[in-house]
């Protein structure tokens, strides 16, 4: 591992320390990627990242490599069968989520044409480039993650609070929170 300043949340992880050199703050447009983030960030909700990102390729195995159309056609069976895989949080709630999710994914697809163009017309289009010297300026929500929280919610997503959204985007580059020392933010900067 180079020695980097990075944002001090990754730590010294290999697999955290992956995640934010390659992934995190990098703009997604592909919408089966977005969708892979939001049910991943769902099921984050109340534990860590690292936690998730430990299991991500049980999660990828478990939900059809985040095939949205096959998720929204799980029934009964496949809840069960979710249940019952250690290598995934088995939360019955989630679990449901991900599928109520997939549904409500798809109905904005037909509506907006993608989740891209969807989600992105909240930022404009652009990356949200905020400038903060420390990991605990960050905010946990923003006005930005309220509305966008909301709007999901009304078109029927389940846990999608503020929280949960603004780390969406924060994963999804939709905002780049890279703290202004890390490498990744002189990179783009």
């Amino acid at each position: 591992m180079e020695n980097k300043t990075r944002c001090t949340w990754c730590g010294t992880d290999p697999l955290y320390v992956k995640y934010h050199d390659e992934e995190w703050g990098v703009p997604v447009r592909d919408d089966r990627k977005l969708f892979e983030f939001l049910i991943l960030e769902t099921f984050q909700a109340g534990l860590s990242w690292i936690t998730i990102l430990r299991k991500r390729e049980n999660f990828r195995r478990a939900f059809d490599r985040f095939d949205y159309k096959k998720v929204a056609k799980y029934g009964d069976d496949k809840i069960a069968q979710l249940m019952d895989d250690a290598g995934i949080i088995r939360n019955g709630l989630k679990i449901k989520a991900a599928i109520t999710n997939a549904r409500a994914f798809m109905e904005v697809q037909k509506e907006f044409g993608s989740f891209t163009e969807y989600i992105w017309a909240f930022t404009g289009g652009q990356p949200i480039v905020n400038r903060y010297k420390n990991q605990k300026d960050l905010p946990a929500t923003t006005a930005l993650s309220d509305a966008i929280s909301k709007d999901l919610k009304k078109r029927g997503f389940k846990f999608v609070g503020s929280t949960v959204v603004y780390a969406h985007m924060q994963a999804t580059g939709m905002v780049d929170d890279h703290i202004n020392e890390c490498w990744k933010k002189t990179q783009s900067a």
